[in-house]
């Protein structure tokens, strides 16, 4: 079994998750307005789910087709949100993915947590290309993803279909070249 990372931010430690967290996960993803700004958190957020996708981490992480962190205060260990990357190996690139609980909005925890997501996008899995899509009706999560380097590469009109609706998608890209270029290595 490869030993999950554990990566330290200024104010985060982003490290797997644990069972433990279920209750805390279904709280913070559980509410409404996390489940309208993301694809792929349902709503209702029942009993068992968070479990199950817990369940899932390691054997994406072993297969390397992806890596999924829990987002946490390092002063208090609280969980406040998550962030990871999928990982299509055959063309080198992974696509960025995160959430954060609401009553942590606002603190900047969804850039540090990705920038160093994307370092070690690049710098460990060495990956070619990170990309990151948000739903056009959620521009915060476009700030974040200009924050830490990536440049807006297009608009997918209708793309993804949330609670019955067609919703358009921004997609922003940042190049492993590009990166170091900003990173200085």
């Amino acid at each position: 079994m490869k030993n999950y990372p554990e990566l330290l931010t200024e104010r985060l430690l982003l490290r797997r998750f644990e069972s433990m967290d279920a209750g805390t996960i279904q709280m913070l993803a559980g509410d409404r307005a996390i489940a309208e700004m993301t694809l792929n958190i349902p709503h209702p957020y029942i009993d068992g789910m968070a479990e199950i996708w817990i369940e899932s981490h390691q054997a994406e992480f072993e297969s390397g087709m992806g890596v999924v962190f829990a987002m946490s205060e390092q002063k208090t260990d609280q969980l406040i949100g998550a962030v990871g990357l999928i990982v299509t190996k055959r063309f080198s690139r992974a696509e960025l993915g995160y959430w954060v609980g609401k009553p942590f909005w606002g603190k900047g925890y969804a850039s540090e947590a990705s920038e160093t997501v994307l370092r070690y996008g690049f710098e460990v899995m060495q990956l070619n290309k990170i990309s990151a899509s948000h739903m056009t009706r959620n521009p915060a999560s476009g700030k974040v993803m200009q924050k830490i380097g990536m440049e807006k590469e297009g608009m997918l009109k209708q793309h993804a279909l949330k609670w019955d609706q067609f919703v358009d998608l921004a997609v922003y890209g940042i190049l492993a070249e590009k990166w170091r270029h900003l990173h200085g290595s």
